[in-house]
Parts: structure tokens; C-alpha cells; sequence
């Protein structure tokens, strides 16, 4: 089978079937690691005890994309 058979076979898919097909070869690309995952793992949970807490501040979403826009 040629890859672009394979690849049309993989279009005709349904949306959630070519997500995990994606997913599942993305995978094959870049294993996932225990230690990376962890990490961000603990980054997230730190981050939100520091929202939670009040340390720091969230900024809405449209007024970061609005500097982002603006900058340029």
C-alpha cells in the first residue's frame, strides 16, 4: 500500500478517528516522557496556587491577544 493510499484512507476517516490515528503517530515521533510530563505537571499545579493565592494576577485573554496584535 502507497502512502498516499494509506493517507486517503485516513481523510475519509471520521473527525475523532483521524484525531487518535494523529495522535497515535505523533506519538511514534515524540514518546512521551514521564519526567517531562511531571515537570509540567508540577509548573501547572504551582501556577495555579499562585492564581488561587492571589500572587499573581490572570489577564484575559483578549487583552493579551490585543497587546499581541498591537505590538506589531
Amino acid at each position: 500500500m502507497k502512502t498516499t493510499d494509506i493517507l486517503n484512507e485516513a481523510i475519509s476517516l471520521p473527525v475523532e478517528e483521524r484525531v487518535i490515528l494523529v495522535d497515535s503517530l505523533l506519538k511514534t515521533l515524540n514518546s512521551p516522557s514521564l519526567n517531562i510530563d511531571k515537570q509540567w505537571a508540577d509548573v501547572a499545579q504551582r501556577r495555579l496556587l499562585e492564581l488561587r493565592s492571589g500572587e499573581v494576577k490572570a489577564v484575559p485573554g483578549e487583552e493579551v491577544f490585543r497587546k499581541i496584535w498591537d505590538w506589531e
